[in-house]
């Protein structure tokens, strides 16, 4: 049986030569997939004629009708599973430790485009040379993980000698990964010295603590409130002490190590991506947040629109409910379609929209209709909910379609036609 060898960019450019002869225009991405598939088999040319023309009937019988109301169905599709979500928040699979929005209220999070998740988190992937290693992800792990002076050391207070005292414990500076002198700079750093002062206390060795005094002011620059509120100068400081990060990415709280399969992932509470992303032994390609919108920031609009049909599709099959990914990629268009990420809301897609009519449908009906008529708004009629409104028929299926009588002979000449006209004598 003869094999079908082909150049590379001839194979491409034969799938769309038979599938526009099947009256399909195949996108360039299925094209693409179907071409390396092809290339991978033994087959006669007649087979993958024959391959051709199956998908490209197939293709053709997905496609979507001429004047079909898509929102309506794509909104039918994920509403009437949405009844059907629970309202829990579990916790995350393999981690019993961690919990994540799931369900109802993780579809609303990304339909009203929020910026801050409520469980924010990230999955966090290593190079291939380490992802085995469960040393060196640990390592990397303690990267990302924040760690705060209270992780690492014990704050307590001298109320006669108006000093704070920070203790460093040698065992959880050794699980952290700590040195005191880690703590030291974070200490220098961020305390402010015109305010406070650090001090070495007495001891020696890593667990030597270190003393926080307030500041003497200037004669010139006392205050009576200075002076007779030492105290509350006191318990500023010790909440200085206790925020000071000495390590880490901001904004996550916690990373966790979890083995699947044959590799080690890091799973996060918190997220911030573009820090973890500076980190080296991080697979960028692979790491992820369930933050849209730091996405969005990342790595672009794109980038941000993928991003909510994947939320979205392991949201609703997470809690075993089908919905056909094209509603879904819909929803994430129509979102992401101006360059930004806007929710499906008063704030968003449905309060912007371009018919007065529409927009008081929704609601707020007699500040957008006050505001119309302020203003000489005119509504063109051309939606669905303002014709129904006025009670005309809609412009989807069958009424967006004009029937037009073309008569197959030509029309009988009338008399005032068949009279020639007056000639200028007469």
């Amino acid at each position: 049986m003869p094999v079908e060898k082909r150049p590379r960019d001839e194979l491409p450019a034969r799938i769309r030569e038979v599938a526009r002869e099947q009256g399909a225009e195949l996108p360039p991405l299925l094209v693409g997939e179907l071409g390396r598939k092809l290339k991978g088999l033994k087959i006669s040319p007649a087979e993958t004629t024959k391959v051709i023309r199956e998908v490209a009937t197939r293709y053709r019988r997905a496609e979507v009708d001429a004047h079909e109301s898509v929102g309506i169905i794509a909104a039918q599709s994920i509403g009437e599973p949405g009844t059907q979500m629970t309202l829990r928040t579990f916790h995350y699979a393999g981690v019993a430790e961690m919990n994540v929005t799931l369900g109802l209220p993780r579809l609303i999070e990304l339909v009203d485009a929020r910026r801050i998740p409520s469980t924010p988190m990230m999955t966090v992937y290593v190079e291939k040379k380490t992802r085995a290693d469960r040393e060196a992800v640990e390592k990397i792990a303690l990267q990302i993980e924040v760690t705060n002076v209270p992780d690492i050391a014990s704050i307590g207070t001298v109320v006669e000698d108006l000093k704070v005292i920070v203790s460093p414990q040698v065992e959880l500076m050794q699980a952290r990964g700590v040195k005191r002198a880690d703590l030291e700079r974070a200490l220098a750093e961020n305390i402010d010295p015109k305010q406070f002062l650090v001090k070495d206390a007495s001891g020696s060795g890593e667990s030597r603590p270190f003393e926080i005094h307030i500041a003497e002011a200037a004669p010139s620059k006392k205050t009576e409130e200075a002076e007779e509120r030492p105290f509350k100068r006191l318990l500023e400081a010790s909440e200085e002490a206790k925020a000071i990060r000495i390590k880490g990415t901001s904004g996550i709280k916690r990373a966790l190590i979890k083995k699947e399969k044959e590799e080690y992932v890091i799973y996060t509470e918190g997220s911030n991506l573009e820090g973890v992303l500076d980190i080296a032994g991080v697979d960028a390609g692979r790491t992820t947040t369930n933050s849209v919108f730091e996405i969005y920031k990342v790595y672009g609009i794109e980038a941000a629109r993928a991003a909510l049909v994947l939320e979205a599709s392991r949201t609703l099959s997470e809690q075993g409910l089908g919905v056909d990914i094209r509603h879904l990629m819909l929803v994430a268009d129509v979102m992401t379609n101006e360059g930004d990420i806007r929710a499906i809301g008063r704030h968003g897609i449905s309060g912007k929209k371009s018919s007065v009519l529409a927009r008081a449908a929704f609601e707020i009906t007699a500040a957008h209709l006050l505001r119309a008529a302020i203003t000489g708004e005119v509504d063109e009629l051309k939606g669905v909910a303002e014709n129904i409104i006025v009670g005309q028929p809609i412009t989807l299926g069958t009424g967006a379609v004009n029937l037009v009588y073309r008569p197959s002979v030509a029309p009988l000449t009338t008399v005032a036609e068949a009279t020639p006209p007056p000639s200028p004598e007469a």
